[in-house]
């Protein structure tokens, strides 16, 4: 029976760390689409900011063209207030260390990424510790939430706060990493155990990395589809832009029939894109 069980352990703490390698591979790739992600975004909010300037400039606009570039600029803001969080290399190798967790974190094959990585994560995925969005905050309330939930949350929360979020971007990664499973395979964890109940927990751990695989694969897709729409969005934008700037006058009231259309459009336009690049990924 003992033999039997030891085999059972085997095999599933092997099948364990087939799904743990393949769950840290997938991740990786979430994170690189996520700079990804974050590069397309930081172009739009570029764009976006020119858009709002320009249609500032313009003299006689219509009524709703005030309100909807007000939304516009309070969705921009949200956006770059995640952006504005500086990183302490020195204070977060200090930190790191008395992080419980984070030496799990590095044996579960997370790679040390930089504060780009971090803000990456957290604005495709981030939300604060209340459970609010961070992009539905703004200024130094934006700020606080992405730190404190990249420390994993709020010290009263039983998270690390904001000193542990500003060590931990530079193990920026999905939550849920697989963490349990590597500590498992570690042997540590369960030295104490019989074979069967490890093989029990270990065949447990792999059905829920499984499930976690199975999301991130969406998540993967659902990171493209961003990509390409916000592309698309700032292509027709800057197009729409680049006729205006060049042909249109700075009175709306000189403007064709044609030229309204057009920046009634590129109004419209500027806001959905405005809220795309806030758009977080699995909600």
């Amino acid at each position: 029976m003992n033999m039997l069980n030891s085999d059972l352990k085997k095999a599933a703490l092997n099948k364990l760390k087939e799904v743990s390698e393949r769950y840290a591979s997938l991740g990786k790739k979430v994170n690189e689409d996520a700079v990804n992600l974050l590069t397309e975004r930081k172009k739009a909010s570029t764009l976006i900011k020119l858009i709002e300037d320009y249609i500032n400039l313009l003299v006689n606009t219509p009524k709703d063209f005030e309100k909807k570039v007000k939304e516009i600029k309070i969705n921009i803001d949200k956006f770059s207030a995640i952006l504005e969080i500086e990183y302490d290399e020195k204070r977060a190798n200090k930190i790191v260390g008395g992080i419980s967790g984070a030496g799990v974190l590095a044996g579960a094959g997370v790679a040390a990424f930089g504060p780009t990585a971090a803000m990456a994560i957290a604005t495709t995925f981030g939300t604060a510790s209340t459970g609010t969005a961070i992009s539905a905050l703004s200024g130094a309330a934006a700020t606080n939430a992405a730190l404190a939930w990249l420390g994993g949350g709020a010290l009263t929360a039983g998270g690390g706060g904001m000193a542990a979020g500003s060590a931990l971007l530079g193990l920026a990664g999905p939550l849920g990493w697989a963490i349990g499973g590597s500590a498992l395979i570690g042997g540590a964890v369960l030295a104490n155990k019989k074979n069967k109940k490890i093989a029990v927990k270990a065949q447990q751990e792999t059905i829920e990395i499984e499930k976690q695989i199975a999301i991130l694969q969406g998540v993967r897709t659902e990171i493209s589809q961003l990509i390409q729409l916000t592309n698309e969005h700032v292509h027709g934008i800057h197009k729409q832009y680049y006729s205006l700037s060049q042909t249109a006058p700075s009175d709306y009231r000189l403007f064709t029939d044609e030229q309204k259309l057009e920046i009634g459009a590129l109004v419209n336009n500027t806001l959905s894109l405005s809220k795309l690049i806030n758009k977080q990924v699995g909600k």
